[in-house]
């Protein structure tokens, strides 16, 4: 897979790239299936299942040297484990009940979140350039969002959705402090927490969900009509969260955090697409319009990021990228609101 210089051959980063693709947005369009035509609306289960998922194959990530197991003593990572279990609900929840363009929509909304609560909480600033990058990106979001009349009037999928927003950004903040008071990547937290996480969600479960205990009708879990398609569409969904992990090591492992980065735009981009061809979402020519405007400031937000990021290698006398994952390049996407990884047992 790799010449003989060391370096992975172009078909094999197409490759790498375009399974990225393929997994970050089926898992969203699989997962709204699930909720919508399978009618499986048991998120915390379904949660559960994810999770479950993800820690095995972190578990066997880690078995083939895709990243080093750290252990950690279960106190220090608790947090982690209830702050992911939240973003994750929420996630689903907004998912669940939103369509599939505002759910993602309110996934770029995430970045400019982290950086007002990075603001308030721990006084950083930033560029008066990528200030104005994030004001267009803030700018377009809203555009898009005031425009689409089904957002608007599902007052529920709104409020759920932007408390997702805010607690995403919080938990991503969060996640940074710990890997920094740990030295330790994003991907050993999540092997770290994730068991931690099950037991929480096998107590919630029962609790949130209705499990028909004493009655097993449809709309219980237990008396839900598991049919074929349905199994299949979950643990479908399951899986692939499992693949866009895979694939994002890959990725960055092979190409760069840029290259990672564009691809995440198009991704978005065909997500929403997507959104309007499968699922039959409005796209009016003034929510295209913030659309777009959201797109060119996460461009611009882009350039300027990898910018910084190339004069502060620069000035630290880094050479070339290294052709394989390393935990500095794990913990400098961790650190960019728009760098970050999708998978890792949410719905995207």
């Amino acid at each position: 897979m790799a010449g003989i210089n060391g370096q992975t051959s172009p078909y094999i980063k197409v490759f790498y790239v375009a399974l990225n693709v393929f997994s970050a947005c089926c898992i969203v369009f699989v997962n709204k299936l699930v909720f919508t035509a399978y009618r499986f609306r048991f998120v915390t289960t379904l949660t559960l299942v994810h999770t479950t998922f993800t820690w095995a194959g972190m578990l066997a990530f880690s078995r083939v040297n895709f990243f080093t197991a750290k252990h950690f003593s279960p106190v220090a990572v608790a947090p982690l484990a209830l702050g992911y279990v939240g973003y994750i609900i929420l996630n689903n929840l907004s998912l669940n009940l939103n369509t599939v363009g505002f759910y993602q929509i309110l996934k770029i909304a995430i970045a400019p979140t982290v950086m007002l609560l990075d603001f308030i909480l721990h006084s950083r600033t930033q560029t008066w350039r990528i200030m104005m990058s994030v004001f267009v990106v803030c700018a377009g979001v809203t555009a898009a969002t005031v425009t689409d009349s089904v957002a608007i009037s599902n007052v529920l999928g709104l409020f759920v959705g932007l408390t997702s927003v805010l607690v995403t950004a919080l938990y991503q903040i969060w996640a940074g402090s710990k890997q920094k008071e740990l030295q330790a990547s994003s991907s050993q937290l999540l092997l770290a927490y994730t068991p931690q996480a099950i037991m929480l969600l096998l107590v919630m479960s029962p609790l949130v969900d209705d499990y028909g205990f004493a009655i097993r009708r449809p709309d219980t879990v237990l008396g839900f009509p598991y049919t074929a398609a349905a199994v299949g569409a979950i643990v479908a969904s399951s899986l692939l969260g499992i693949l866009v992990s895979l694939s994002t090591f890959l990725v960055i492992g092979s190409t760069s955090s840029l290259t990672y980065n564009i691809v995440g735009h198009l991704k978005t981009v065909l997500i929403l697409a997507g959104g309007c061809l499968l699922f039959g979402d409005a796209m009016p020519w003034k929510r295209l319009a913030g659309i777009a405007l959201t797109m060119a400031g996460i461009a611009w937000y882009t350039v300027l990021s990898v910018q910084a990021s190339t004069a502060s290698e620069r000035s630290r006398g880094k050479g070339h990228e290294p052709v394989s994952p390393t935990p500095d390049r794990d913990r400098d996407r961790d650190r960019d609101p728009l760098l970050q990884k999708e998978g890792s047992g949410s719905s995207a």
